[in-house]
């Protein structure tokens, strides 16, 4: 007789039943219950991945948005914002004015910022007019090191200067402040696509903060890497609370 000797196939007095286990009769049971929990867990896979792969959020004060771009700026108003990249000498106190400002590229083609086109423009009166050209790094360090005038109201002067004045000594000090503002700035002109660009862009505004009330952040300059071809100029009103229309 063939067959496991251990399982007779009769046995006297007693019939012996086959049975035989089906594990794909059993899954078919079971995926009614779990499919459910199985879709759930594909559809959060997803919304992990999409979002790993979308630029993060924009969080500013005043931005503007065309053509696949955007553009934000937030003009760092408090003290303590600096004592992260700024950890000794803050250049605020030294009134220069730090706006951290985002290049957000939802497009499908990188695109390269004009950062030293980039201006800010302040409304000194109804005939006046002026802008900042954003400071280099070297020139943060000479801003943040400069004496302090005597007459606490002599920097008060319009149109803002803009000459470089007393040259700091370029020791220790100097070097560490260059490389603070460096390593704070924005790093790259070039914003790949569906990715975003952030760092802080530096104007000497001599302390006077009231002058934001009119100001505005303009990016003439943001061209599609490989063509010929420019976005329409961005001009991001910084005097305006955000949601305003």
């Amino acid at each position: 007789m063939q067959g496991n000797p251990k399982l007779p196939q009769r046995i006297e007095g007693v019939k012996v039943i086959k049975v035989y286990y089906n594990p794909m009769l059993e899954l078919t049971r079971a995926l009614p219950a779990i499919a459910p929990a199985i879709f759930a867990a594909c559809l959060a896979a997803a919304a992990f991945t999409f979002a790993q792969q979308q630029p993060p959020p924009i969080h500013a004060a005043a931005l503007e948005s065309h053509e696949g771009m955007t553009v934000s700026a937030k003009p760092w108003l408090d003290a303590t914002l600096y004592k992260q990249p700024f950890p000794k000498k803050s250049p605020f106190a030294a009134g220069v004015l730090a706006i951290q400002v985002t290049f957000r590229n939802d497009s499908n083609e990188s695109v390269k910022v004009g950062l030293e086109r980039i201006r800010l423009a302040l409304r000194i009166d109804e005939d006046n007019r002026q802008e900042l050209n954003p400071m280099s790094a070297e020139q943060v360090a000479e801003a943040t090191l400069r004496p302090r005038a005597k007459d606490p109201t002599s920097h008060r002067r319009f149109p803002i200067p803009t000459g470089s004045g007393v040259k700091s000594p370029r020791d220790k000090n100097w070097t560490e402040i260059q490389l603070q503002a460096q390593n704070a700035g924005v790093p790259t002109s070039v914003v790949a696509a569906h990715s975003s660009v952030q760092g802080l862009l530096y104007f000497d505004l001599q302390g006077q903060l009231d002058m934001l009330t009119s100001a505005h952040l303009y990016v003439p300059d943001i061209a599609i890497m490989g063509k010929s071809q420019s976005l329409t100029y961005f001009e991001i009103d910084l005097s305006r609370p955000p949601g305003t229309p």
